[in-house]
């Protein structure tokens, strides 16, 4: 490149402007100029060509752009030198170069390719949405979304880091210096500019990066467990009675109520089938047998596969398409036939099982339909259908399963089926195992999805007034009266709450409260939600009772159903102390916990209930206004992985699980349900359980 056209090296910060005559570039740089105190330089273009009309009435020529180029690398040059720490400038020779194609058809090599070598630590493309304003110099104002459209492909082309702006003078002004605060942030971390618009266009904000590369550094903290929530110490029994009345009260008052249900189904059924994807790439049909893989790999789970395997649902259909496939299927030995039926029902070709969502898998037979946990979970939705009211049911799935689930939802009229993805805002950034940034072979960032806590993203923007989560593997064709009237029970148990509740709020937020009205909340607050009030608390003062008490009861409500622990894998119900020393009731996995002290392993061994099975969650306060379910989450809960890319080793940080720290900071209770609720399907033998097989159908 000629030395003419050659920038400055500096350490300055430099912003472009780009885009299109007429499209705010130069409004936009001296506003941030008189923003930072600093630079800013004009486009030379338009005193060069302003100076040729004025004198003798001519229009720019080809000739004209390589001295309009060399001025314009001249005034950023000499304003680079008196900078102090931005320079802001209204063009860059792309607009020149993008001009001369546009104008001639072709570009001089020189300035072509100063303007691909020419950097700028960001660049605004500067959109058509501002009014076109005439002058002496421009003359397309009806071919504004064309010229658009080339000035974008050109920065594409060109591979600088952009961000687009739009909106009109003032939110362009904003936006901009929102974007600058979080540049200057990010190369303080050293991000170069072209990560930083990764993770702008990844709608993360740099904070919460830092954040993210904090907790790696200095790991996350263990939960401090008190002891194990148990029967009337964190977990609530009801009688017989009791459950039949909250029954009715929620059967009496869900007309009042906007109800919905919420379904997290976005992962693929891997680990359901992980044992049988493992067999069909290990195991030498040609020299082995199946038994003696079995006993090799000690895979019993294979054993109870096929042993069960004419009891699945899908066994019928697995088995018309492998003799299809295999038209020789009967004259092979029993070992082979088996192995062709699983290499069918895995086979991306036929079946294809694996990648699947769980959601859209036959999981039960039922006469002579094959039904999917999707109509499970609709067929569930019932109980609570309000006369001349479709249900709601929402489910969190994969862009690329949302077509699937559709073709089965849409068979179904009598239910409002709605649908999200999780949001690329929740995927967080991976590190090596020096806690730098890890990379792919690129040099590109690497993000990976937050994990089942970023779904709270989801369930925020859903406004009805109660919500009921359930897995979606968590369906069972038998027990529907059982399990429909302990989502009734939570039901109810909420609705009771939350009147009680907002009736409390409402007299402390009034002028007038008395001792004897305060120490009635507490005493709710302590026997009913498990708040755990200070010791101190008689010695507050009265509006500071008023204050903590407030904030102590309006919050989300969730009313969880806990199964007793028969040996299933993940977390439960304990109390902990958190580093304030305050005590709540939380869910906790086994990953938050150190199994290294023998205090805390002594704890979990006494645990006698699960994970939630059922939840019901209010997230309305009493004034009916949504809860921003994002400020509840304790940040400081999420879990760090050991994870490997071809062979690299890295660390990624998953978020809060949904009904762990990303509830951390809602009102609890915990409600004990019985097992003939909670049916889950973890691997495909799971479908062999009793409450996935027709013949015990109830």
């Amino acid at each position: 490149m000629e030395e003419k056209f050659k920038q400055v090296r500096t350490n300055i910060i430099k912003i472009a402007m780009y885009g299109p005559e007429s499209t705010g570039k130069t409004t936009l740089s001296k506003q941030l100029a008189a923003h930072y105190n600093d630079e800013w330089i004009p486009e030379f273009a338009r005193d060069f060509l302003q100076e040729k009309w004025d004198k003798n009435k001519e229009i720019c020529t080809e000739e004209d752009l390589i001295p309009i180029a060399i001025g314009q690398v001249k005034l950023e040059n000499e304003s680079v030198l008196k900078a102090k720490k931005f320079l802001f400038c209204d063009t860059n020779l792309l607009v020149t170069k993008v001009f001369s194609d546009i104008y001639y058809n072709r570009c001089e090599a020189n300035l072509e390719q100063a303007a691909k070598e020419h950097k700028y630590d960001l660049i605004f493309l500067t959109n058509i949405d501002v009014p076109w304003e005439a002058d002496d110099l421009r003359d397309s104002p009806d071919d504004r979304e064309i010229t658009f459209g080339t000035f974008k492909k050109a920065i594409i082309a060109n591979g600088n880091p952009y961000i687009k702006l739009k909106g009109d003078v003032a939110s362009r002004f904003e936006k901009a210096v929102r974007i600058i605060d979080e540049l200057v942030l990010a190369k303080q971390m050293g991000f170069t500019s072209e990560d930083f618009v990764t993770i702008y266009n990844k709608n993360i904000s740099i904070a919460t990066i830092q954040k993210q590369i904090q907790f790696f550094i200095d790991g996350i903290a263990k939960v401090n467990l008190v002891r194990s929530a148990v029967k009337n110490d964190g977990i609530s029994i009801f009688t017989e009675e009791e459950i039949n009345n909250y029954i009715e009260l929620f059967d009496e008052n869900k007309q009042n109520l906007d109800i919905q249900k919420f379904v997290p189904a976005s992962g693929a059924a891997s680990r359901m089938f992980k044992f049988l994807s493992e067999f069909i790439n290990e195991f030498d049909i040609e020299n082995d047998t199946i038994n003696s893989y079995i006993n090799h790999n000690k895979c019993a789970e294979l054993s109870v596969f096929l042993v069960g395997l004419k009891s699945f649902p899908f066994y019928q259909d697995l088995k018309l398409k492998t003799i299809e496939i295999y038209p020789n299927y009967f004259e092979k030995e029993r070992d082979e036939r088996n192995y062709l039926l699983i290499k069918t029902l895995l086979s991306k070709e036929h079946f294809d099982f694996a990648s699947k969502p769980k959601g859209i898998l036959p999981f039960h037979q039922k006469e002579d339909a094959i039904v999917s946990p999707i109509e499970e979970h609709i067929k569930e939705s019932i109980f609570y259908e309000i006369p001349n009211k479709k249900s709601k049911i929402h489910f969190t799935v994969s862009p690329e399963h949302q077509v699937a689930f559709e073709e089965i939802t849409n068979k179904h009229q009598n239910v409002e089926v709605t649908f999200s993805f999780q949001h690329e805002t929740t995927d967080t950034l991976a590190v090596n195992t020096d806690n730098t940034p890890f990379r792919n072979d690129n040099g590109e960032l690497v993000f990976r999805p937050g994990g089942h806590g970023a779904l709270i993203e989801n369930l925020n923007q859903l406004v009805s007034d109660v919500i009921f989560i359930k897995n979606i593997d968590n369906v069972s064709q038998n027990h529907i009266v059982d399990i429909v009237k302990y989502k009734k029970l939570l039901g109810g148990i909420l609705f009771k709450l939350q009147q009680q509740i907002f009736a409390f709020l409402n007299e402390l937020e009034s002028d007038i409260v008395s001792a004897e009205k305060i120490n009635e909340i507490k005493d709710f607050a302590q026997k009913q939600l498990h708040v755990i009030v200070p010791n101190d608390f008689e010695m507050y003062k009265k509006s500071f009772q008023i204050h903590y008490l407030f904030n102590e009861l309006n919050r989300p409500i969730r009313v969880c159903g806990m199964v007793k622990n028969e040996g299933e894998p993940g977390g439960g119900p304990f109390w902990i102390k958190d580093e304030s020393g305050k005590i709540s009731l939380q869910i906790i996995e086994t990953s938050q916990i150190d199994l290294t002290n023998e205090k805390q392993v002594q704890i979990v061994n006494e645990a006698t209930h699960f994970n939630p099975v059922d939840l019901v969650c209010g997230v309305k306060n009493y004034k009916g206004e949504k809860f921003d379910l994002t400020q509840f989450v304790d940040e400081n809960t999420g879990f760090i992985v050991s994870k490997n890319k071809n062979g690299k080793p890295y660390k990624a940080y998953e978020l809060p699980g949904l009904w762990n720290g990303a509830m951390a900071n809602w009102l609890t209770l915990f409600v004990e349900v019985p097992l003939v609720t909670f049916n889950p399907v973890k691997t495909v033998n799971d479908l062999l359980k009793p409450a996935h097989q027709p013949e015990n159908n109830g």
